[in-house]
């Protein structure tokens, strides 16, 4: 597989912070893949995937992105990224069809194309009964739900995904990782963040775990959880990363 994402030495430092948020960190992500930057709270991984966003910029490093350099080709990565945030990026008041139809219009789709998407992954995600009801009364699942749709429908190149299926129930994130996988296997290259290791070991293809802003493993689920002699990747991550409680 050849690489779309490459990560090269990068820094990134908070005014007035005592220490980088994230610590001089190489690593790539493969075209294809479905990449999970695991980490306890606080570890670097939304800053990281921030900085991957064009969302905040980095103190210093290297990022090329599908072969765009992040510095002077940010405008054509956000064309062929999606993202879907941790917090549920939706206007409350609004139903979740007008969400997504002013969301898809920033993203330049046309009135029968999007009208299309947006049936379409309203029936796949089961909110097509829901379209016209107000954001402001849905529940967490179908907030997650509609918050994924509106990062898809222009069909990304890349996803980055922050913590997905937080606080969801286990139908919707049964359906939400099943379209991730189709989507996957479509060609889209999936980037991920979670707490959640054994959704991670059922999902992602390669991971690499962030500590105190350090990359400190990467690699294939199934070689890593054998290589450190556990049975499994949250045995591994609490080998890793240790059992004091994170804030």
């Amino acid at each position: 597989m050849s690489a779309i994402v490459e990560i090269k030495n990068l820094i990134k430092i908070y005014k007035n912070a005592t220490a980088p948020a994230v610590n001089d960190i190489s690593f790539t992500i493969n075209k294809g893949s479905i990449f999970g930057l695991l980490g306890p709270n606080g570890a670097g991984k939304t800053t990281t995937i921030s900085v991957l966003c064009g969302l905040i910029k980095p103190s210093s490093g290297r990022i090329t992105i599908s072969g765009f350099n992040i510095d002077s080709n940010l405008q054509e990565i956000k064309k062929i990224i999606g993202v879907v945030p941790q917090e549920i990026a939706l206007y409350p008041t609004l139903t979740a069809y007008e969400n997504l139809h002013y969301i898809g219009n920033m993203y330049g789709l046309k009135s029968a194309d999007l009208k299309q998407k947006i049936e379409y992954n309203l029936n796949i995600f089961g909110l097509e009964a829901v379209a016209k009801k107000r954001i402001e009364t849905f529940s967490g699942g179908m907030k997650r739900r509609i918050n994924l749709i509106a990062g898809i429908m222009h069909q990304p190149k890349i996803l980055f995904l922050d913590e997905p299926t937080v606080g969801v129930d286990v139908q919707s994130r049964n359906v939400i990782t099943e379209h991730l996988h189709k989507l996957n296997k479509e060609g889209m290259t999936i980037i991920y963040t979670s707490h959640l290791m054994e959704e991670a070991e059922n999902l992602c293809s390669d991971i690499a775990i962030i500590d105190a802003g350090k990359i400190i493993a990467e690699g294939k689920p199934k070689e890593l959880v054998k290589q450190h002699a556990t049975e499994n990747l949250e045995q591994l991550f609490l080998k890793l990363t240790g059992k004091r409680v994170r804030d």
